[in-house]
């Protein structure tokens, strides 16, 4: 064998990234599956993607979704000793005084849904959408309501709704990721990507968090001297170690993913400039999402990337609003609710309008929510505590029954009364609507199956089409 400098080696398995593609492709024939076939649809559904709108921090839906005039009425007075005395994260008790909200509920559309003058675009989509009024979570803190409104458990570990309905879905695309979350600003979201990821079902179906601003994937792009045709050499010369390592040891879903990660980057290297260019949309769309309005582009952006990552067939995309807890408002809710629906209200509803002029809403589950509400009690006076006990949420698009209210919370917004919807029930409705059942849609670990909802589950049937 001819000696080589280190310099020459490099260069020699510097050469590509080719043979990777071909032995996905003849795995999957193996196997007698296509992703794109959705493997395991156990009925039809005209979903093809799933996007939810998660406002992280906790947004009020007694300020938002769900007025209550007898709020106005008691405002100033401690709790009626007839309510039950909550546990709240920041010690809000009975006595402290109810707090009336400042905003004009009014019937909108031939729905007559009531909603808030923070929501004004919305507004105009009312016989779009379905309110949730009577959502019921576990968590009080944002880690434990985030991780269980992703994943049904306040605790981690568990795969989150995004990789179970990928998991049983299947991909559309094969140049993107099945799985991607957005975000409109750059807030760590509470608990990290624990929130979209895989858990204990195989790591391909974690979500891929997209950045904000030009470049999304960091160092997508190669340098200028990596031609092509070097990179895909680097990438046979790697999958040929991986299937070396791999045909020694223990096969570990592990490294199948990350040999398939090779291989999407790869792709992804002319999929994610195309995707996140959007010099090609009309003057008319960016003013439509308010893309060049400076209050509402980092929203409009995120949204704007969403309708696109739909028309590509990602299955499941995920975009937080206010990333950090921004919704979180302990002290002047009036201007942290003020602002924050002034920068998102327009790019969801401007999403919306979108999916419905392209004909994409029928294929299409939106779903609008954060981790859990706010107290009807004061907190600092001019804000509101977390309520994981009744809160709201709204879904539109393919297989939901548009126009309607279901379900209710008591007379103050406090408790959920009338058809109480815990989080377990709201994953099973979702999987339903794209044509999945939770009872069937299972993963062998530690000897037993596992569902998306831990236990059982009951379907919202009166939000369905």
């Amino acid at each position: 064998m001819i000696p080589q400098s280190r310099r020459q080696f490099i260069q020699t398995i510097g050469n590509g990234f080719g043979t990777l593609a071909l032995s996905s492709m003849l795995a999957r024939e193996a196997h007698g599956s296509n992703l794109s076939e959705d493997p395991l649809r156990h009925h039809p559904s005209k979903v093809r993607s799933i996007v939810w709108f998660f406002l992280d921090g906790g947004p009020s839906h007694i300020d938002l979704l769900d007025p209550k005039p007898a709020l106005q009425k008691l405002a100033g007075f401690p709790l009626p000793p007839s309510f039950a005395k909550p546990r709240t994260a920041m010690g809000v008790t009975a006595n402290t005084p109810l707090m009336a909200s400042k905003r004009t509920f009014k019937q909108h559309g031939k729905s007559g849904i009531a909603l808030s003058d923070w929501l004004p675009n919305l507004s105009r989509h009312a016989d779009d959408i379905a309110v949730l009024r009577s959502c019921v979570g576990e968590g009080l803190t944002h880690v434990a309501g985030v991780s269980q409104m992703n994943t049904c458990s306040t605790l981690p570990g568990r795969p989150s709704l995004g990789a179970w309905s990928v998991y049983g879905l299947g991909n559309d695309c094969d140049n993107l990721p099945s799985f991607v979350v957005l975000s409109d600003r750059k807030g760590d979201v509470p608990g990290g990507s624990r929130n979209w990821g895989s858990g204990f079902i195989p790591a391909t179906y974690q979500g891929t968090r997209f950045l904000e601003g030009a470049e999304p994937v960091l160092f997508h792009s190669p340098p200028p001297q990596i031609t092509p045709i070097r990179q895909r050499r680097k990438l046979d010369y790697l999958n040929w170690l991986n299937e070396r390592h791999k045909n020694q040891s223990t096969p570990t879903d592990r490294l199948e993913a990350r040999i398939a990660s090779y291989e999407l980057a790869w792709k992804m290297q002319t999929s994610i400039p195309d995707v996140n260019n959007l010099s090609n949309e009309t003057r008319e769309t960016l003013n439509l999402y308010g893309i060049e309005n400076e209050t509402t582009k980092p929203a409009a952006r995120a949204c704007l990337m969403a309708r696109r990552l739909v028309e590509r067939g990602v299955r499941f995309i995920q975009v937080y609003l206010g990333s950090g807890s921004a919704w979180d408002a302990h002290s002047d809710l009036e201007d942290n609710h003020s602002t924050l629906c002034k920068e998102t209200d327009q790019p969801v509803a401007a999403f919306l309008s979108d999916l419905k002029r392209r004909g994409l809403l029928e294929e299409t589950l939106v779903i609008w929510g954060g981790e859990f509400g706010r107290t009807p009690m004061s907190e600092s006076g001019n804000g509101r505590d977390h309520n994981p006990w009744g809160f709201s949420m709204w879904f539109a698009g393919g297989g939901v029954k548009a126009g309607t209210v279901v379900g209710s919370t008591d007379e103050i917004g406090l408790y959920a009364v009338d058809r109480p919807a815990p989080i377990k029930d709201i994953h099973a409705t979702i999987l339903r609507i794209a044509g999945l059942e939770n009872d069937l849609l299972t993963y062998k670990h530690n000897g037993r199956d596992e569902r998306a909802t831990v236990t059982d589950a009951t379907v919202i049937d009166e939000l369905l089409a």
